[in-house]
């Protein structure tokens, strides 16, 4: 086995995984849950109660007399712990020799090992947090007669998503103090979408007269409309590929901060370990190790990324589970 003694930390391939880590726009986790650096690999981080911020509690002073006071209530979080998580890909001597330029066989080694990190990411994220049971409200499709909580699929004709998005955003504001600003939808929510009677009938008039995530944040009032267009392949090495979206047929309307910090309110954050020697801003790195027993020349690049996904608010989001067929 190799040891991290003989291990070179190669900053110009960390550059390049943190460069395709940014381009990579079919994964989203991070764009919904901003990336927070940390330099500890574990900390506690503090959830403020909300209520103390919204009471209209400041009163006329009178002369020669106190002020009105108060204080808010502060609780330590369970603490996050920003796990290591690692994939690697030897290149050998012939490989390199048999590269044409201008293809690099360390630059495809470094993009397929960061591929591997953020199918990673997403998929935790993605079992956390995008689904039933996380939010501080949920809205179920069904295919007729919605109670409360409920809602018409959107890929039905009598559904009306304008209305069920833009109406949770005023009520997440009217609770929280915050406007949801980013919506997350599956590729099959957003195929029901862009084929909306009613959606396709607003934008007819349009320059382009085409359903894009843009011109659809226009219609729900957000800032973002992000398509979670991962996929993954579950199928086990060497049996026959099993490729899918790694997100469900939901959505998750939520407000997303786009000055993350650990005092700001938001969704969520990806908390990301900045403190291993090398890392990139994302928390990941890429170690260059000999592997002479593979092969004279054999080297391993290898992918790190350490990371924690957090819930900070859960009243800052809205779940609409099975929201399509």
């Amino acid at each position: 086995m190799p040891t991290m003694q003989n291990a070179h930390i190669d900053r110009a391939l960390t550059n390049t995984s943190v460069a395709y880590m940014q381009d990579a726009s079919a994964f989203i986790a991070d764009k919904v849950f901003p990336i927070v650096p940390v330099k500890r690999q574990s900390d506690v981080f503090y959830i403020y109660n909300k209520g103390d911020f919204m009471r209209d509690e400041a009163q006329v002073r009178g002369a020669a007399s106190e002020s009105a006071g108060g204080d808010y209530g502060v609780e330590a979080s369970d603490p996050y712990y920003c796990r290591k998580h690692a994939f690697h890909k030897d290149v050998t001597p012939e490989e390199r020799a048999n590269y044409d330029e201008p293809l690099d066989a360390d630059t495809d080694a470094t993009d397929f090992v960061s591929q591997k990190m953020l199918i990673r990411r997403e998929m935790e994220w993605a079992t956390k947090f995008f689904k039933a049971g996380v939010w501080g409200r949920e809205i179920s499709g069904v295919d007729a007669s919605p109670s409360t909580n409920q809602a018409i699929k959107w890929n039905k004709e009598t559904s009306n998503p304008i209305k069920d998005i833009t109406e949770a955003g005023v009520q997440m504001a009217s609770e929280t103090g915050y406007k949801p600003n980013t919506l997350v939808l599956s590729p099959f929510a957003f195929n029901a979408l862009k084929n909306h009677f009613d959606i396709l009938d607003r934008i007819k008039y349009t320059q382009k007269g085409i359903v894009t995530a843009d011109l659809l944040a226009t219609l729900f009032e957000v800032e973002h409309v992000y398509v979670a267009w991962a996929v993954v392949n579950s199928a086990d090495k060497n049996a026959k590929d099993n490729v899918g979206f790694i997100m469900g047929k939901h959505a998750l309307l939520c407000y997303s901060n786009p000055r993350p910090a650990l005092k700001k309110p938001s969704a969520g954050y990806i908390f990301a370990w900045t403190g291993l020697e090398g890392s990139g801003a994302y928390g990941n790195r890429i170690v260059r190790l000999p592997m002479d027993m593979l092969g004279l020349g054999t080297e391993r690049i290898e992918g790190e990324i350490a990371f924690d996904a957090k819930k900070i608010c859960g009243d800052l989001g809205t779940f609409f589970k099975d929201i399509v067929d």
